[in-house]
C-alpha cells in the first residue's frame, strides 16, 4: 500500500510539475524597449534599463526585457504602434506629434496608445553662430544670419525637427531665411571652423563634443545663443515641452559664463495595454537603482525624481503614477493618467 502511495504521490507529482511551468510560464512577462542606433546615446541607455530590469525583476516578479536597435523616435512610435514594442526612448518632440497626431506622423493621427513613465536625459538647445553677426547675445541674432548657411543637422534627424519647430514658433521659415546645409555634429562644427557655415545647432545632452570641439579650437570666434523667458515661453509654443536650462560656466573650453538655454527631454515611453503592476516595478526599479544605472551610462545621472515629469507632454502610465504618489511627486493635471 505504501509502495502504491509513494508512486501514485510521485506521478502526481510528475503532472503537477508541467502544470506548474506553464503556469509560471504563462506569469512570465517579456518586453521589447525600442531605442535608436548603436552609435548614439539611445541605445546604450536603453541596453542599462533593460539590464536593470532583468536583474531585479526577471527572477522575482516575472519581468523580461529586452533592448534593440531603431531608426530612432519616429520608427520607435511606428514600433508600439504595432505592437512590436512596448517600450521606447522617444524624443520629447516626438512625444508632442504622437499627443498631436502632426509632424512626421500626420497622416497616423495621434497615437492613443502612448503612455509616459519618466524623463530620462535632456536634449540642450545648443544655437551657436560666428561671434560677428553677435548684437544681443540671445536667439533674436540667428536673424543675423539671413541669406547665410545653417546647417539644421542631418536629413530627417531629430535635430532638424527640432530646429524647424522652434523656428516655426519663433516665426522663422528657414528655407526663405538662411542657405540650409545638411549634415551632422561633427561636420557641422568643422564647417563652422572652415568658415563654410555661419551657424548650426547640436541639440544634444550636455557637453557635446562638437561644441567642445568647436570652442577649444575657435576661441571668441563662435557664441552660444541665450534665450530670455519670453523668448522660451514662444519657442515652446504653448506645449509645456521646452523648459529653462543653464549649461554651466566651464563645460565648454573658453566659455566661463553660464548659458541661459532651454532643453526638451528624452523620456521613457510605454504602451498604454502594459499591465500597471508590471510598470510600476519597472519605475520603481530604476529610481530605486539610479547607482546601477549610472554607472552603465553617464546620460542616466539625469534621471531624478525631482526631474521625473520636467518637460513631459504625455499621459503619465497609472502603474508609473502609482510610484509618484507613494514618493509624493506630484502629476501635472495635463499628463495625468486617462
Amino acid at each position: 500500500m505504501l509502495r502504491r502511495r509513494t508512486l501514485i504521490a510521485a506521478a502526481t507529482g510528475a503532472l503537477a510539475a508541467p502544470a506548474i511551468a506553464r503556469a509560471q510560464a504563462q506569469a512570465a512577462r517579456s518586453y521589447i524597449l525600442a531605442t535608436a542606433t548603436i552609435g548614439g546615446t539611445y541605445y546604450p541607455v536603453g541596453v542599462a534599463l533593460a539590464t536593470l530590469t532583468k536583474i531585479r525583476l526577471q527572477a522575482s516578479r516575472g519581468i523580461d526585457m529586452s533592448a534593440i536597435s531603431s531608426a530612432g523616435s519616429g520608427e520607435n512610435i511606428r514600433l508600439m504602434r504595432e505592437g512590436q514594442a512596448q517600450f521606447a526612448i522617444l524624443q520629447g518632440l516626438f512625444g508632442v506629434y504622437a499627443r498631436d497626431g502632426s509632424g512626421p506622423i500626420q497622416a497616423d493621427g495621434p497615437q492613443r496608445n502612448i503612455r509616459a513613465i519618466c524623463a530620462l536625459w535632456a536634449n540642450v538647445e545648443h544655437f551657436t553662430i560666428r561671434a560677428r553677426f553677435v548684437q544681443t547675445g540671445t536667439i533674436d541674432d540667428i536673424l543675423n544670419l539671413r541669406g547665410r548657411r545653417f546647417s539644421m543637422s542631418a536629413r530627417n534627424s531629430g535635430t532638424e525637427f527640432s530646429n524647424r519647430f522652434i523656428f516655426a514658433n519663433l516665426g522663422i521659415d528657414p528655407d526663405r531665411t538662411f542657405e540650409l546645409v545638411f549634415q551632422g555634429f561633427g561636420p557641422s562644427a568643422e564647417a563652422m571652423l572652415a568658415g563654410q557655415i555661419d551657424g548650426f545647432n547640436p541639440g544634444a545632452g550636455v557637453p557635446v563634443a562638437a561644441i567642445t570641439q568647436l570652442f577649444a579650437r575657435g576661441g571668441n570666434e563662435f557664441r552660444i545663443l541665450e534665450f530670455t523667458d519670453e523668448q522660451l515661453k514662444k519657442a515652446d509654443g504653448g506645449t509645456g515641452l521646452f523648459t529653462r536650462f543653464v549649461i554651466p560656466g566651464g563645460t565648454y573650453p573658453n566659455l566661463a559664463q553660464p548659458i541661459n538655454t532651454i532643453a526638451q527631454p528624452n523620456f521613457l515611453a510605454v504602451n498604454a495595454n502594459v499591465p500597471a503592476d508590471d510598470v510600476y516595478e519597472i519605475t520603481k526599479a530604476i529610481f530605486e537603482n539610479l547607482p546601477f544605472l549610472n554607472g552603465i551610462h553617464a546620460a542616466t545621472r539625469e534621471i531624478s525624481l525631482q526631474n521625473a515629469l520636467k518637460g513631459i507632454v504625455n499621459p503619465v502610465h497609472p502603474g508609473a503614477a502609482r510610484y509618484y504618489a507613494e514618493k509624493g511627486v506630484a502629476i501635472p493635471e495635463a499628463i495625468r493618467p486617462v
